[in-house]
C-alpha cells in the first residue's frame, strides 16, 4: 500500500478503535460510506480483469476498482432476472420467502427492512439513482412500498420499469408516444422524489441516461461528503436497447452507425419499435449486437471511472466501501458473453446466476486479490451492516462476506419456468434449467438438450455444466434434493406477506 494511503487508512482506524473503546455506540464520525453499483445484464465474461474474460472486453476502470478490492469468480445473485434479484439483495433475504415463485412480480414485503431503511435509522444519508424494478405491479408507481422513498431512501432519481430509453427523457416525446409506459421499456421524464424531471435535448445533443445518473451520483457525493451515506447507483446499462450509445463510443467499432432515435410520427408504438432491436437478424446482426454491447459497456466503464475519480477528489475513497455487481447474467440477445459458463438471463444455468462481482473495502488488506469464495448478493446487506457496526437482523439469508469463508448451500427457484437449483460445495443440482429463448449471440451457450429434467454437475471440474452426473452419483443427487426440500419447507413455514 502507498505510504500516504496507508496513513490515511491507519489514522481513522486508530481513532475509531479508541472511540469505540471509550464509547461503544459512538460511530458517527468514522462510519464507512457505502456505494452499491448495480449494472443490468452484464455478462460473466465481460469484465476484463477476469482471467476468463472475452478478448474483446475492455473495462479499465472496473479493473482499477478490482485492483483496490477483491474480484470474486464465484459470486451469485438470488435470481436469473432483474426484479427478484434486486429484491433479494436489498433485503438480504431470499425473495422466495414472500413470493413462492421467485418470479417477475416479486415486489417488496412491507415491514421487512432494507439496507437503506436500516442505515437511515442509524443516521446515514441515503439515495437511490437509476433503475427501480421489483415487478410489473410496481412499475411507474410511487404509491407502492417498492418505491425508493417508501423503503428507506431520502432521495431518488430514476425510473420504475424493466428498461428505459437512454436518450428520450422529455415531456414532449412522452406526450407524442402512443404507449410511453410499455411493458419492457419506457421513455419520458424520470421520477425525481415525489415528482418528475425531464431532460431536454439541446439541438442535436440528447442527454444520455448513463451520464445523467453519474452526474447525479457525483452531486450527491458533493452534498453529503461530510455525512455517512449509502448511495445505490443502479445503471440500466448494459440492458436493451443496447444500440443506444453516444456516437463517440460507436466510432471505435467498424461497421457500426448510430441508429436514429424512436420517432412516434414514423415508428408507431414504442413497444413495437423496441422489439425490432432485441432480436438478432431483423435490424442488427449478431456481430453488430456484440459491438453495440461493447460500446455501451465502454461508456458504462468510463462513467464508473469518472465516479471513482470524484471519490478520490473528495477524499472519500479510503472511507467508502464499494460493491459492484450485475443483477443477473448476460441476456441472450444483448451481445453479452457468459463464457465459459452455459446459459443466460432467464435460466438457472451458471450463466444466468453467476455474475461479475467486486468488493472494495476501505484500506482492504486483500486489495487486488482474486477470490474463488462462493458468495451471494444476499451477503451485501450483512456485509455493510457489519462494517458499520450495526447489529444484524437474525433472519437474514446472507452472511458478511469477509467473515464467511466456510462452505455453504445456495438455493434458487424460478417459477416462471418451474425451475430450481442448489449449489452445495462443488456440486450443483439443476431441475428444468430454463426455456428456449430467441436466437442468442455467440457468447451465450444454450444446453437445449438438457433443458428439462433433473441434472447434477460438478462445477469445479465442469463449470460449463456440460456433463450430467446424476446417474453416476445418485447419492449426491439425493442429498441435494433433500437440501432443496428442507429449504422449501423452511421458507414456506416462515413466509412473509407481500405488500398489498
Amino acid at each position: 500500500m502507498e505510504p500516504n494511503r496507508m496513513k490515511s487508512c491507519l489514522y481513522p482506524a486508530i481513532t475509531l478503535f479508541f472511540s469505540l473503546f471509550l464509547h461503544p455506540n459512538a460511530w458517527s464520525a468514522d462510519r464507512p460510506n457505502f456505494l452499491i453499483i448495480v449494472v443490468d445484464d452484464m455478462g460473466y465474461g465481460d469484465l476484463s480483469k477476469y482471467q476468463h474474460s472475452a478478448q474483446d472486453a475492455n473495462t479499465p476502470n472496473l479493473d482499477k476498482l478490482a485492483s483496490r478490492g477483491t474480484l470474486y469468480t464465484q459470486a451469485y445473485v438470488s435470481a436469473a432476472v432483474c426484479s427478484p434479484s434486486r429484491a433479494g439483495w436489498i433485503t438480504g433475504r431470499h425473495q422466495a420467502r414472500w413470493d413462492p415463485k421467485s418470479g417477475f412480480n416479486c415486489g417488496l414485503p412491507k415491514g421487512i427492512p432494507t439496507l437503506a431503511s436500516i442505515l437511515k435509522e442509524n443516521g446515514y444519508k441515503t439515495a437511490k439513482i437509476g433503475k427501480n424494478d421489483f415487478g410489473n405491479k410496481t412499475l411507474h408507481r410511487q404509491d407502492v412500498y417498492a418505491y425508493p422513498l417508501n423503503h428507506g431512501y431520502d432521495e431518488f432519481l430514476g425510473f420504475s420499469a424493466h428498461g428505459f430509453d437512454y436518450f428520450l427523457l422529455s415531456k414532449d416525446i412522452q406526450n407524442r408516444t402512443p404507449d410511453p409506459k410499455g411493458h419492457s421499456a419506457a421513455l419520458g421524464p424520470l421520477m425525481r422524489n415525489r415528482g418528475y424531471e425531464e431532460f431536454k435535448p439541446e439541438g442535436d445533443h440528447y442527454p444520455y441516461l448513463t451520464e445523467v445518473f453519474t452526474k447525479e451520483a457525483i452531486d450527491f457525493l458533493h452534498e453529503n461528503k461530510n455525512d455517512p451515506f449509502l448511495l445505490t447507483l443502479s445503471y440500466n446499462s448494459v440492458h436493451h436497447l443496447i444500440h443506444q450509445v453516444p456516437p463517440r463510443y460507436i466510432k471505435k467499432y467498424k461497421g457500426l452507425q448510430p441508429i436514429p432515435h424512436y420517432d412516434p410520427d414514423k415508428d408507431g408504438k414504442y413497444a413495437q419499435w423496441f422489439k425490432q432491436f432485441i432480436t438478432i437478424g431483423e435490424k442488427i446482426s449478431a456481430k453488430q449486437m456484440r459491438d453495440y454491447y461493447l460500446a455501451n459497456l465502454d461508456c458504462l466503464d468510463e462513467n464508473i471511472g469518472v465516479l471513482m475519480a470524484a471519490l478520490d477528489e473528495l477524499k472519500l475513497t479510503d472511507n467508502t466501501m464499494v460493491v459492484f455487481f450485475s443483477d443477473n447474467g448476460g441476456a441472450p440477445t444483448n451481445g453479452a458473453t457468459n463464457l465459459p459458463l452455459a446459459g443466460s438471463k432467464f435460466t438457472l444455468w451458471e450463466g444466468g446466476i453467476r455474475v461479475p462481482f467486486i468488493l472494495s473495502r476501505p484500506c482492504d488488506p486483500h486489495g487486488g486479490q482474486v477470490s474463488d469464495q462462493v458468495i451471494s448478493s444476499l451477503d451485501i446487506v450483512p456485509t455493510c451492516l457489519d462494517a458499520a457496526g450495526i447489529r444484524l437482523p437474525a433472519d437474514l439469508d446472507g452472511k458478511p462476506i469477509v467473515k464467511s469463508e466456510e462452505s455453504r448451500n445456495l438455493f434458487w427457484r424460478f417459477g416462471e419456468t418451474n425451475s430450481h437449483a442448489v449449489r452445495s460445495g462443488d456440486w450443483k443440482l439443476l431441475h428444468n434449467g430454463g426455456r428456449k429463448n430467441r436466437q442468442p449471440t455467440e457468447g451465450i451457450v444454450n444446453r437445449e438438450n438438457l433443458l428439462k429434467g433433473t441434472r447434477l454437475f460438478n462445477l469445479k471440474n465442469d463449470p460449463g455444466e456440460s456433463k450430467d452426473l446424476s446417474k453416476d452419483r445418485p447419492e449426491v443427487l439425493k442429498r441435494l434434493q433433500e437440501l432443496y426440500g428442507q429449504w422449501s419447507s423452511e421458507i414456506a413455514s416462515q413466509s412473509l406477506n407481500l405488500e398489498k
